[in-house]
C-alpha cells in the first residue's frame, strides 16, 4: 500500500514515517511513502500557497493551483488502473476508526493525503479530486499533518504482516487494555504496588477470563 503526502511541512511527515514500525514495514515493502513541497508547485515568485478568502474573514486559505500541480506530480505508475483515495484531515469530517481503517485496506492501492493549514483548503480542490474529509477526533489542531499520520498509523496496522503476527494487532486480542510485568511487587514511597494474583497463578482459563472483562 502507497501513502502520499502533501504538505508545506515535509519534514513534520519523514520524521514520523522514518522510524519504528513504519520504517520497519518500509523497509520489508510492505507499504511505501512519498512527500511532496506543496511550495515546489506555486507559480508564485515566493512560492506562495495561501491568499485572502472571498467574503471576508480572519486568516488565509491555501489556493487551488499549487495543490492540484502537486497531485499531478505524484509519482504513481499505472495511475488510470490503481484505486486512489484523497483524503482532507478536517475537523468537520466523517470520524475516522478502526473499521474504516480496515475498508481502506481493503478498497485502496493509494492515500493521498492533503494536509491543509491557516483557514483550510479552496473548496474546489474537494469538488476537483472528489477528496473526503475525515477527523481524527472532536477537537482541532493546527495543521493536517498530525491527523494524516495517525490515520496512516492506523491503517498501516491493520495490514498483514506489518506488525510481524495478526495477533499483535491489540484490538482483536481479549483483552481489557492493563497489562504487567515484573518485578510482582514494586515498592514507591514505602507502599507496595502488587501485580494481580491471577496473572501470576498459572490458571490460563482464569487470565483469559480477567482480560476479558
Amino acid at each position: 500500500m502507497r501513502f502520499h503526502f502533501l504538505t508545506i511541512f515535509p519534514e513534520m511527515i519523514h520524521s514520523y514515517i522514518n522510524e519504528s514500525i513504519l520504517k520497519k514495514a518500509t523497509e520489508k515493502k510492505l507499504l511505501s511513502f512519498s512527500v511532496l513541497n506543496i511550495r515546489d508547485y506555486s507559480k508564485d515568485k515566493h512560492r506562495k500557497v495561501d491568499d485572502r478568502p472571498y467574503g471576508g474573514g480572519p486568516g488565509m486559505v491555501m489556493t487551488v493551483q499549487p495543490i492540484i500541480e502537486a497531485v499531478r506530480g505524484l509519482r504513481i505508475e499505472n495511475r488510470k488502473n490503481r484505486k486512489i483515495k484523497y483524503i482532507l484531515p478536517s475537523p468537520r469530517g466523517k470520524m475516522f476508526t478502526n473499521i474504516v481503517a480496515k475498508k481502506f485496506t481493503k478498497s485502496y492501492s493509494d492515500i493521498v493525503f492533503i494536509c491543509g493549514r491557516y483557514e483550510g483548503i479552496d473548496g474546489r480542490v474537494n469538488k476537483i479530486l472528489k477528496a473526503e474529509e475525515y477527523s481524527v477526533g472532536d477537537y482541532t489542531v493546527t495543521g493536517g499533518e498530525l491527523p494524516a499520520l495517525t490515520m496512516t498509523d492506523a491503517i498501516a496496522r491493520q495490514i498483514p504482516d506489518v506488525l510481524g503476527k495478526a495477533e499483535s494487532v491489540e484490538e482483536n486480542r481479549i483483552t481489557n487494555g492493563v497489562s504487567f510485568t515484573r518485578p510482582e511487587i514494586f515498592v514507591h514511597k514505602g507502599k507496595k504496588y502488587k501485580v494481580p494474583k491471577v496473572l501470576v497463578e498459572g490458571n490460563h482459563k482464569k487470565i483469559e477470563e480477567w482480560r476479558g472483562k
